[in-house]
């Protein structure tokens, strides 16, 4: 049985429409679903929902985050 590896680009392909968390610098969290992002790491959110210290602040339609202000990982 071989094992394929994955590189980044492949893993960030397969993820796309999940639902993700993206944490800021600052400490925000937006929950949403990813859309799109590119090569900086700008990520594209739909139905897009801001936390501040885990309680929900706004929902918004669609977010653009700017790749330098944080991170993100996936949550089910």
């Amino acid at each position: 049985m071989s094992l394929r590896k994955q590189t980044p680009s492949d893993f960030l392909k397969q993820i796309i429409g999940r639902p993700v968390v993206v944490k800021l610098n600052s400490g925000v969290d937006y929950r949403g679903v990813l859309a799109c992002l590119d090569g900086y790491m700008n990520i594209a959110l739909e139905q897009t929902e801001e936390y501040v210290n885990g309680q929900l602040k706004n929902k918004y339609g669609d977010a653009f985050i700017r790749g330098n202000n944080g991170y993100f990982h996936l949550y089910e």
